[in-house]
């Protein structure tokens, strides 16, 4: 604001005989005019330092952050989010970390009279400037800040809050407080409609700040700040049920005009630490209700974050709760290695080259639509006709093996049309909507087999399969009796299902506490993988062809054929042996197919040569059923051995046992090998015991994880492991649950996009849900921890697309992922692909840099998505985002994809 206005006084002007009567004018005329101005103005001029502006705005922090105003009756409000004192940064002192949006326009000081309507011209055109930069994309942002100005954060919500007028301090004070901290949330849910007051007056005496910090360490900085224009934005996406949007939410902040801002000298503040102070003539409103109702509705009358009042008096709550992004938690970025894991990048050596970094934080982006022969159902690494028309040969299904774009794709897939929000498990398992996966050709093919009908608006999914038309529970429950150390849920936790057709028989297992990894090629069964993920059954498209599949070796505890049609006995038994890679010593492979009890002539030859191929590789025949009375059919379940002396004791050294130099966890693009892997026989090795049954083995360290090993955060690998359990049960528990206005019972199918020891995953657990846990190829190879610990997952490299059809995902979990993938692929590509990978009405949580934090953000925006929370601190961003329905009108054909 402007100071209160008065007519200098020139000695030279007012000529007087008499000195003393001079002196008595200018001594009255001063008077006056400085109680003028405390009456009128509670802003003063402010003091700029000697340095140089640029180099001043070069060291303004790049955290969005502002100051949480909570009325005095929010006290008592639950709070949203929490940092616990033992779990903040112990190897140093703690920061209050603001964001500046102002930036300085030059040098000023004490004698701004002398310029007046520059000044206050400067400043109007400040602020613009400064909303433009925070609402850079369009869109509002609902900021709340929580500052504790020069006090100790209270633990008690109850306790009185400090007013500016007892925080007169320099910048040290606040920077060496545990309480202080300033954050920055954005919300997209609702909010108490009556929580708009705040109750305390501030007079004009107290929003005056030290103008100078002698006392302070070097480098701290205390700014004020004031917005001049009211932030827009209208939103127009659609969301699922239950997830609804403040279509009226229109204004971020109400405008500040007329105001200047007195800024501290900061000589001797520390380094990088810079604390802000709003004050105003304006009372400040802000809703108070943070915890989130069920059902993500936001209030449609909730316009305006912030409103406008005069001389009032700024309150703050005492306890703000919030993410645990700034904690070091053992998890800052800066302190990752690889430990004693290597990564698959390095175990595979199959890499591709790195597309170059994309540096667009700052631009406009323009989204197209992709034009493909797949269209909706669009799978880039899948659906490359180019590249699969140049194929040499398809014998071995070679064009049903990913062939990725050189280029990966920028543009958005299209939606079906008439998409609905699917349908909610468990219902879901039961029915989807036909218009979302709006195939009938399977209908067709399978129909007499009780995989899927078309009911009305439905595809209905009665239970059954080309080995179990009577129901998979049924079929499940006679293996068991077949095999009773299966133990469904205790000794057998995760499976691989090969081809797993609509994955029904993954679909009932989750009855008996078992994860099923089902498994199926995109070929002429029409989106049978898709099926699977719409009913909310995890499933992967890919294919036994050439190559290995992207897990460890050893880590399923059972593999399942049912009439999967791989043909097991040809080439040496080249695909068995790669169930053999992948099988736990021990571990049963339950084979349901016609050779098993069908006497035709080709039936017969099959199983003979399987007979002879897997007493080769010493696997033991365990059982081989009868026909059972319902489903008509027998399973033969054959176990893998758990010592070598059975491949000492061959005849014939066929198939070979492979060199030692073969690693049977380096499975990224590597092509297939005929031959067996020892069993380990070390105690400290891992595949030489069985772990813990479930649900022992998710929290309790793997016997072969040793003390010795360095683990991903550098403490021994065991308490490594420990720690990242603790810290995702605290974050989900007090962050994701209860501050990201997640309707957690709609959430179904789940990615951790770097899961490390899937300690996000391990947190979930009593979740309704199933979490597809990702380990970058580039990334320390943790998977074996995951599966030892009863959880799946998949290695993949994010330059690339992931194998499953779009819209598969609720919600996608990224953390620390983006930042490094962009430094070699491109962002926007890769950002593309998450859009593709996730519904409608999902949900994206990243943490990451701010940098990063602030790009994505910037992008997720202009492809109008909904930003429900957005939270910066220490260098540090936290982000939740909802897909919207929208999809652009500007077409992209991608002639690769063109059949």
């Amino acid at each position: 604001m402007a100071l209160g206005r008065y007519n200098r006084v020139d000695n030279n002007n007012n000529k007087s005989s008499s000195y003393c009567s001079t002196v008595t004018i200018v001594i009255f005329m001063g008077l006056c005019l400085v109680g003028i101005w405390m009456i009128t103005s509670s802003w003063v001029v402010p003091v700029q330092n000697g340095d140089d502006p640029a180099e001043e705005k070069k060291n303004q922090l790049k955290d969005q952050v502002e100051t949480v105003i909570v009325d005095s009756n929010d006290r008592d409000n639950k709070p949203q989010f929490e940092d616990k004192p033992n779990d903040l940064r112990k190897d140093g002192p703690e920061k209050n970390l603001d964001v500046s949006l102002a930036k300085d326009k030059g040098k000023a000081n004490l004698a701004a009279e002398e310029n007046q309507e520059k000044t206050e011209e400067a400043k109007w055109d400040k602020s613009k400037k400064d909303n433009q930069q925070f609402n850079s994309v369009g869109g509002e942002k609902n900021v709340y800040n929580s500052e504790n100005l020069g006090g100790q954060g209270s633990e008690n919500n109850n306790e009185k809050p400090h007013s500016i007028k007892d925080d007169k301090k320099s910048g040290s004070d606040y920077a060496e407080k545990k309480g202080d901290e300033s954050t920055s949330r954005t919300y997209g849910d609702k909010v108490d409609k009556n929580d708009d007051k705040v109750s305390d007056k501030r007079s004009a005496d107290q929003v005056k700040k030290k103008s100078s910090n002698e006392d302070s360490p070097k480098g701290d900085k205390v700014f004020d700040k004031s917005f001049v224009d009211k932030v827009k934005k209208s939103s127009n996406e659609v969301f699922p049920k239950g997830d609804k949007v403040d279509k009226n939410n229109d204004n971020g902040f109400d405008k500040s005009s007329d105001s200047q801002v007195k800024k501290s000298s900061n000589e001797d503040a520390p380094k990088g630490d810079k604390v802000f102070d709003k004050s105003s003539d304006d009372q400040v409103k802000k809703r108070s209700n943070e915890v989130f109702p069920k059902g993500d509705k936001v209030d449609k009358n909730n316009d305006n974050v912030f409103d406008k009042s005069s001389d009032s008096q700024v309150k703050k709550s005492s306890n703000e709760v919030f993410p645990s992004v700034a904690q070091s938690e053992l998890l800052n970025e800066t302190m990752i290695q690889n430990g004693s894991f290597t990564t698959q990048a390095a175990e595979s050596n199959k890499e591709k080259n790195a597309e170059s970094s994309s540096n667009s934080s700052s631009k406009d982006y323009s989204w197209k639509l992709c034009n493909s022969t797949a269209g909706p159902d669009f799978i880039p690494c899948l659906d490359n006709c180019e590249a699969i028309r140049n194929l040499p040969t398809n014998i071995h299904y070679e064009h049903r093996e990913r062939h990725c774009p050189e280029v990966p794709p920028t543009c958005l897939v299209p939606l079906p049309e008439g998409y609905k929000f699917p349908i909610e498990w468990p219902k879901s398992r039961d029915k989807i909507w036909y218009k979302n996966v709006p195939h009938s050709k399977l209908v067709e093919f399978k129909g007499g087999q009780n995989w899927l009908k078309i009911t009305g608006d439905y595809l209905t999914f009665p239970g059954g399969g080309t080995q179990f038309r009577r129901g998979a529970l049924h079929y499940i429950d006679f293996i068991q009796k077949a095999v009773p150390d299966i133990a469904w849920g205790k000794r057998s936790r995760v499976i691989l299902d090969v081809g797993c057709g609509v994955a029904s028989f993954g679909g009932y297992l989750f009855e008996r506490s078992v994860l099923a990894m089902s498994l199926a090629p995109k070929d002429e069964h029409e989106a049978q993988v898709q099926f699977a993920l719409e009913r909310g059954i995890p499933a992967v498209s890919a294919v036994m062809g050439t190559k290995r599949l992207p897990y460890p070796g050893t880590v399923f505890d059972i593999i399942h054929c049912a009439r999967c049609r791989v043909p097991w006995h040809i080439e040496g038994g080249k695909l068995l042996l790669e169930l053999n890679r992948l099988l736990r010593p021990g571990g049963f492979f339950l084979w349901s197919a016609t050779p098993v009890y069908q006497l035709k002539a080709q039936d017969v030859e099959i199983w003979k040569a399987m007979i002879e191929q897997t007493k080769a590789m010493c696997w033991e025949l365990v059982n081989k059923t009868s026909k059972e009375p319902i489903n008509k059919v027998a399973i033969a379940t054959f176990r893998k051995p758990t010592s070598n002396e059975c491949y000492e004791q061959r005849s014939q050294q066929e198939p070979p046992l492979c060199p030692e130099s073969d690693d049977p966890n380096a499975a990224w693009n590597v092509p297939l090998q005929t031959c067996m892997h020892k069993v380990p026989l070390d105690p400290s090795e891992r595949g030489s015991k069985w772990p813990e049954e479930w649900p022992a083995r998710l929290e309790k360290s793997p016997y072969w994880l040793l003390s010795s090993q360095v683990g991903v955060y550098g403490k021994a690998a065991p308490e490594d492991l420990a720690a990242d359990n603790e810290h995702w049960k605290q974050v989900v528990t007090k962050s994701y649950m209860q501050g990201m206005g997640i309707n957690w019972s709609s959430v179904r199918n789940v990615m951790d996009m770097k899961a490390v020891y899937g300690g996000f995953a391990a947190a979930l657990k009593d979740m309704n849900l199933w979490v597809m846990n990702v380990i970058p190829v580039d990334s320390p190879d943790t998977l074996p921890i995951i599966y030892e610990r009863g959880l799946f997952g998949i290695y993949h490299d994010w330059c690339e697309s992931f194998s499953t059809y779009p819209r598969s995902y609720d919600l996608l979990h990224a953390d620390h992922i983006f930042s490094r993938v962009k430094k070699r692929c491109n962002f926007v590509a890769v950002v593309a692909e998450v859009d593709r990978i996730l519904r409608p009405g999902g949900k994206l949580i990243a943490r990451d840099d701010v940098e990063t934090i602030t790009e994505l953000e910037n992008m997720v925006r202009s492809m109008h998505w909904e930003v429900r929370l957005s939270y910066s601190k220490d260098k540090e961003g936290l982000l939740c985002v909802q897909k919207s329905m929208w999809r652009p009108t500007e077409v992209e054909t991608l002639t690769y994809a063109i059949a």
